[in-house]
């Protein structure tokens, strides 16, 4: 899976929860609230102040190193 801004959440949680430290460590810390897991990364980046792009790399990165 390689993630890009315009997932949901809940997508990428469910194809990997070991990315979850990485929304915890953003500020996203009620991960399995409805509202939390519908909202596209760069809609939770933007509300967090995560700059969009670097949240992809890494996880992007991490989900490399996985598999």
């Amino acid at each position: 899976m390689v993630v890009t801004k315009n997932m949901v959440i809940g997508e990428i949680l469910d194809a990997d929860s070991s990315t979850a430290p990485f929304f915890i460590q953003m500020g996203m810390h009620c991960l399995g609230c409805p509202a939390s897991r519908g909202e596209s990364l760069e809609e939770a980046c933007a509300v967090h102040g995560v700059d969009a792009d670097e949240m992809v790399e890494v996880l992007n990165q991490h989900l490399a190193k996985q598999h």
